[in-house]
């Protein structure tokens, strides 16, 4: 039995890792704290999942497991503290807590002497003040660039402090330098001996003060960056299973944004394992299962011979989505194309300046980038989007 922890339905579990054990063979539980969330056809079992001991102690009292893991931001640490006592392979615990915990990652690589970004912890009760600006001020354990906003004074710092305790009280914050450059991503594959590069991405982001991702380009990081990306993860203790770290490039040296111990998301794990033409969700159960990376066939990034483009519809205001595309698929002067529903019609949602305000997911496969952006330019023209307010 494979074990999955995890909160709400994604399409990472349910068009991924799902088919994926069932491609393998492997019979699959999801221990969720919300069985309700999810749909029957999903075999669940109601668990406080944040918790490693309920972790450790439901699988225990289940049938013998053969594996247990999670793609969840929230639940890497306590499903790899659960791992560790079962006796299953998983990821080192505290590489999970520092990845999670944005003070953490800033002080591991500083202590390593690989970089230091000027950040501050804030506490609920600690005054919001700050001595770099412009500044990025966000929670310490956040994900998805929810409540992340660009200050540019002690002023602003406060505002922003103050506006986003009224939703999150008792979440410590992080105040930190504001790293200039184009977002880039690394992705990697690992066990406990070795890791290895699925690729990268240049990512645009919407205006600021947010930091909403609106596209990303394949580009795979060089070999220099990645030497250097890949010492400050040691320094976090990165290496087993999945992982999707974020940074810029700064005076030819790359600088963390932050590390997500988990593939990449918002359906960009499914366009990768495309554009690799790789089983990739086979791949993370194998390395969870006991296998090494070393047995899975990994194309180099350089040497793929294809490219692709990701972009997302978001929402430019709060409301009701009343009218939207389902699924399409669609081939143009040899690019394939695809969009897929992020949000349901009938769904009404506010406007949050963040990756949650996403309608669809639209991505390009094809053989070079210009004519990529050609076809998915003319294959977004003739979809729409409708919000009532």
């Amino acid at each position: 039995m494979l074990y999955l922890t995890a909160l709400n339905p994604t399409d990472a579990v349910l068009d991924g890792l799902l088919p994926a054990a069932d491609s393998l063979g492997v019979p699959v539980t999801v221990l969720t704290d919300r069985p309700d969330d999810w749909p029957g056809r999903v075999p669940t079992r109601h668990c406080p999942v944040r918790r490693p001991a309920a972790v450790t102690e439901t699988v225990r009292a289940g049938p013998t497991a053969a594996g247990l893991l999670s793609n969840s931001d929230h639940l890497q640490a306590a499903t790899a503290q659960a791992a560790r006592r079962l006796g299953l392979p998983g990821k080192d615990p505290e590489s999970g807590r520092r990845c999670k915990d944005k003070a953490a990652t800033r002080q591991a690589v500083a202590a390593a002497g690989l970089d230091l970004v000027r950040a501050r912890l804030l506490e609920p009760d600690v005054p919001a003040t700050f001595d770099a600006f412009p500044a990025v001020v966000k929670p310490r354990d956040g994900v998805a660039s929810e409540d992340a906003y660009l200050v540019t004074d002690d002023g602003d710092l406060a505002r922003r402090v103050a506006e986003i305790r009224r939703r999150r009280p008792a979440d410590p914050l992080v105040v930190e330098e504001y790293l200039t450059g184009d977002v880039q991503t690394h992705d990697t594959l690992g066990d406990t001996e070795a890791l290895r590069v699925l690729g990268g991405w240049r990512t645009t982001l919407g205006a600021p003060p947010t930091f909403t991702e609106q596209c990303l380009e394949w580009e795979p990081s060089t070999p220099e960056v990645t030497a250097a990306l890949h010492a400050q993860l040691d320094a976090l203790g990165v290496r087993f299973g999945a992982c999707h770290t974020e940074f810029v490039v700064q005076g030819g040296r790359p600088r963390l944004i932050e590390v997500n111990d988990r593939l990449i998301g918002d359906r960009m794990d499914l366009v990768l394992a495309e554009l690799l033409g790789v089983a990739l969700f086979e791949y993370v159960i194998r390395l969870h299962l006991g296998e090494s990376v070393a047995d899975l066939s990994l194309p180099d990034p350089a040497t793929v011979g294809r490219t692709a483009r990701v972009e997302y519809v978001c929402a430019e205001r709060g409301g009701t989505l009343v009218a939207a595309p389902g699924p399409v698929d669609a081939l143009h002067d040899g690019v394939r194309l695809g969009c897929r529903p992020l949000r349901a019609v009938g769904t009404t949602a506010g406007w949050t300046g963040t990756n949650r305000d996403y309608l669809a997911v639209l991505h390009g496969i094809g053989p070079e980038p210009a004519g990529v952006r050609r076809a998915l330019a003319a294959f977004r023209a003739d979809l729409d989007w409708v919000i009532a307010t």
